[in-house]
């Protein structure tokens, strides 16, 4: 027998011995008992006339065994014990006792189990203990919480006689009404004189939160079902529930002995995966009535208590729709499995991604009005997705290292949100070159898969040049970067002439920088992408012909210097400068044509080079 049990025994024979010394000093010494009654092992020897006057199940025992003249009645199974048959007892013999939140329950239950209802006797401890409970306990908050405490080692009984059903409503209702109190109490005027709930005043009708987090997780259930039934605000339901999750899986069991800590963690663990599933279910529907970081905590342990598939796949929706609102670490969710899998729980990360991109925002979209509002840059969806894109992108690089993660986990999860997602690649581009460097043995089509994710003309300048000089990038890759750097160099010269010709290119550059094509519908950017290739093909070709034809003069210009004196030079220079004309158009018209056909062979060599990068 283990400590526990010895623990067990011992309560009972100490209870039995302060049991017959209680009821030694109210019973009558001067008559005889002619009844004993064991009640859970300890013994009560009493008078037959006063139970039989009061208790219509000892009058039925005696009435039939009265031939035998019955001398001992064993009564199995009574509510409360032998404490709470003593007060019954004493109830019989005219004892005055004090009924209170702590007893009334097990008063109520043992005289049903003991029939002392006034068909007996007129007011009897049944209609004593009932008034008393709708009197008294149904008036305040905390006592009916103690009842409800008291219920918890009474179940069924308690429920047949619907003391636990009296106690829940009379919560649900005294909640309800101390929040329409409070918020009645709230209301203030405005400087335009209309009503309004001040935010800066504290809510004061919650003070309930700590009282219910005593109950078990039944009634706690229970009680919450009846506040929302009740209409209780969802805030309220959210903090509650909050409340209650953070002292039931934060406990420690200390078990007795080594022996029985095995069965003490496995209890603790059923415990702690029934908390899990409940609150799961009694989350209200609203969202941001409570905490991501509580929605993420509560998903770790789900998946860590291997709780129902139904709890787990309602916080994943649940975090979908609000993944915005989260940060790195939450998303950072370690994986249980311990079977060569990754460090992190990658499979459940990319189905909160999927959430995510499946959400409904026409109801929030009609409310902001932004279907109306076309010459808006972002609409409220656009921001969010730029902000879970950074998210992905500083999620991919912190897996990425992972030596046990693999190529298609890692695509997964980085082509889950649309290419208009990311506004800057340079994120994409910093997890990819991670992934390569931990990765070294990839083949070069495994390379290519994944660079295919960068929008190279995304990058930033110094992106950009990191990324023409990284060795682990595929030579195609390496040569899309030089391509859009030179466009980017060439569109930096070019800003510094004031030729008219030139703005053009300025501003269809300034559009796929990315600030506004990720605005765009991805069919009217790839249309505008292709536009603007056409204009910068066209521009580089205006800047080649120009470029030949200066220094064609140049070298005209040193000629005529070595052969003729100042004067002649003077002359030659002023006619040179004449046929230039830098400020207009005439050098690029009246080209000869070999720099033409130069310029031809030019552009074509760009667009097959172009082509092939694409």
């Amino acid at each position: 027998m283990d400590r526990s049990s010895d623990q067990q025994h011992q309560q009972q024979l100490s209870l039995g011995k302060n049991g017959r010394q209680r009821y030694n000093e109210w019973i009558f010494r001067d008559v005889p008992s002619d009844i004993t009654i064991e009640v859970c092992g300890v013994t009560f020897s009493l008078h037959k006339f006063p139970l039989v006057s009061r208790s219509g199940r000892i009058r039925r025992l005696v009435a039939e065994h009265r031939d035998s003249d019955i001398s001992r009645v064993e009564l199995l199974n009574l509510p409360g014990g032998a404490e709470c048959f003593e007060l019954a007892a004493k109830f019989c013999y005219g004892i005055n006792f004090e009924i209170t939140s702590t007893n009334v329950a097990q008063l109520c239950c043992v005289s049903d189990y003991l029939e002392m209802t006034d068909d007996f006797s007129k007011d009897n401890l049944g209609s004593r203990a009932e008034e008393y409970l709708d009197c008294i306990v149904c008036k305040n908050l905390e006592m009916c919480v103690e009842v409800l405490q008291q219920c918890e080692s009474l179940i069924p009984l308690a429920d047949e006689l619907k003391i636990v059903m009296r106690c829940i409503d009379a919560i649900a209702s005294k909640t309800c009404a101390e929040q329409i109190a409070s918020s009645f109490s709230r209301l203030e005027y405005s400087s335009s004189g209309r009503l309004h709930m001040s935010r800066q005043a504290k809510c004061g009708g919650d003070w309930w939160i700590e009282d219910i987090s005593v109950l078990r997780i039944d009634m706690y259930q229970r009680v919450i079902t009846a506040m929302k039934c009740r209409g209780v605000r969802p805030e309220s339901i959210g903090a509650s529930l909050v409340n209650y999750a953070e002292k039931e899986l934060t406990k420690k069991p200390a078990p007795w002995n080594q022996s029985s800590q095995s069965k003490t963690e496995s209890n603790s663990t059923l415990h702690e995966k029934l908390v899990v599933e409940t609150i799961v279910s009694l989350l209200p529907v609203e969202k941001l009535v409570v905490p991501i970081h509580f929605l993420f905590g509560l998903l770790r342990s789900a998946v860590m208590l291997d709780c129902a598939i139904s709890s787990r796949l309602d916080l994943e929706r649940r975090i979908g729709s609000q993944l915005d609102q989260s940060t790195l670490d939450d998303i950072l969710i370690p994986s249980f499995k311990h079977s060569g899998d990754t460090l992190f729980d990658v499979d459940t990360v990319h189905r909160l991604l999927v959430n995510f991109s499946q959400q409904d925002d026409s109801d929030d979209d009609l409310e902001d009005g932004s279907l109306f509002e076309s010459d808006s840059p972002r609409s409220p969806s656009q921001t969010s997705l730029v902000k879970v894109s950074k998210l992905v992108d500083n999620y991919l690089a912190e897996i990425a290292p992972d030596a046990n993660l693999k190529l298609s986990k890692f695509l997964v999860i980085a082509e889950t949100l649309p290419a208009h997602a990311r506004t800057v690649h340079d994120g994409l581009y910093r997890a990819i070159d991670i992934y390569l460097k931990a990765h070294q043995g990839l083949s070069d089509l495994d390379k290519k898969k994944l660079c295919k994710l960068i929008d190279f003309q995304k990058l930033t300048q110094e992106a950009g040049a990191h990324a023409a000089q990284n060795e682990r990038l595929p030579l195609q890759s390496i040569v899309q970067v030089l391509y859009f750097e030179q466009l980017k160099l060439r569109n930096s010269l070019s800003t510094t002439n004031g030729d008219d010709d030139i703005k053009p290119m300025h501003a269809s550059w300034r559009i796929s920088s990315g600030a506004l094509s990720a605005a765009m519908s991805p069919r009217d950017n790839y249309a505008s992408l292709r536009r603007e290739n056409r204009e910068l093909k066209l521009e580089l070709a205006r800047l080649r012909m120009r470029l030949n034809d200066l220094e064609r003069e140049h070298v005209c210009m040193k000629r005529d210097m070595a052969k003729s004196g100042s004067r002649k030079f003077m002359s030659s220079f002023s006619k040179k400068i004449s046929r230039l004309s830098l400020f207009g158009h005439s050098s690029s018209r009246e080209t000869s044509s070999p720099s033409r056909n130069s310029h031809r062979t030019d552009s074509k060599v760009i667009e097959r080079t172009c082509a092939s990068t694409e």
